[in-house]
């Protein structure tokens, strides 16, 4: 359609630029202007943005770390689309990028051929990315913005959510306390639900909900299932990381919902915490994200199948 390709992006896709420490500082960089790309990247009234991103030609949704790269993407440019796909993919489907568009950026793994004591071996490394949102495309026209009805249609039970938690079997006790998993007894401890306000952000209902799919989150991480090393104390590093898993899974399980995530009580504080952990180790990131997934994948097992 006489579509002129858009600029090779800088640096990245070029060069042998650090991967790790290029995702860590873009999630860095949204974190130190006050946002927080996967606590509640869908909300907000007309300005609302969109839940798990897909890839428009193949249908399939990202993963890991991509989904909050994209959620980063869409904060800061305001798309309002899901819907992302290569320079290529979109000129397959005889769709043209606006010129000065730029690409956001995706990681995957590629592997290459190395002879090892004589042993030809595929070893895998982390490579770069870029894909466009529909909102970045000459045919994209803005939908007219309607008054927010998100909170009047929620109700204090979420049949939908209900189910899909029922059917992992997970056991869980509502206490006049605090939210925990506790590993010792294989079991989520919750708070009753009429002790969760709303605020400006969500919903009491959104929040008991995000609060529980985050325990529901660390509890796929125990022995018999995924088995990951949870850490054994704040501020240890496999803490942190399974922290960050539990975080990235309530966001991921919440956009699939279609609902927000709980507001952090100190939001100031909660950055600066993530900020210290990110820079410290550039490679929490990528890890959590995937183990995220992962334990997505695995609730999903657990639901009957259709």
């Amino acid at each position: 359609m006489g579509n002129t390709a858009p600029q090779k992006q800088p640096g990245p896709a070029n060069t042998r630029r650090d991967v790790h420490q290029l995702v860590t500082d873009t999630i860095i960089q949204q974190l130190e202007s006050g946002t927080i790309p996967w606590n509640k990247p869908w909300a907000g009234g007309n300005n609302a943005l969109p839940g798990l991103p897909a890839n428009f030609t193949t249908g399939k949704k990202y993963r890991g770390i991509n989904i909050v790269l994209l959620w980063c993407s869409s904060i800061q440019n305001s798309y309002n689309s899901a819907e992302w796909a290569s320079f290529k993919q979109w000129q397959e489907k005889k769709e043209s990028i606006r010129k000065g568009e730029k690409g956001s950026l995706i990681v995957y793994y590629d592997t290459i051929e190395k002879e090892v004591e004589g042993e030809v071996q595929k070893i895998p490394f982390l490579k770069t990315s870029f894909v466009f949102n529909r909102c970045q495309l000459v045919s994209y026209t803005p939908p007219v913005p309607e008054a927010s009805t998100h909170a009047e249609c929620l109700v204090n039970k979420i049949d939908t959510v209900e189910h899909f938690i029922h059917n992992t079997k997970a056991i869980i006790e509502h206490k006049d306390e605090g939210a925990c998993y506790i590993p010792s007894a294989d079991k989520i401890v919750m708070p009753h639900p009429e002790q969760f306000l709303e605020t400006t952000s969500c919903t009491a209902t959104e929040g008991y909900y995000s609060t529980l799919l985050h325990e529901l989150t660390h509890w796929t991480g125990s022995k018999p299932r995924l088995n990951r090393t949870g850490g054994k104390k704040f501020g240890d590093q496999n803490y942190a990381t399974e922290e960050l898993v539990a975080e990235f899974g309530a966001a991921f399980l919440c956009a699939g919902f279609g609902i927000a995530t709980i507001e952090k009580g100190d939001h100031a504080g909660y950055i600066e915490h993530w900020l210290k952990v990110l820079k410290e180790n550039k490679h929490c990131l990528l890890t959590a994200a995937s183990e995220a997934s992962k334990a997505v994948d695995y609730l999903h097992t657990l639901q009957p199948k259709e």
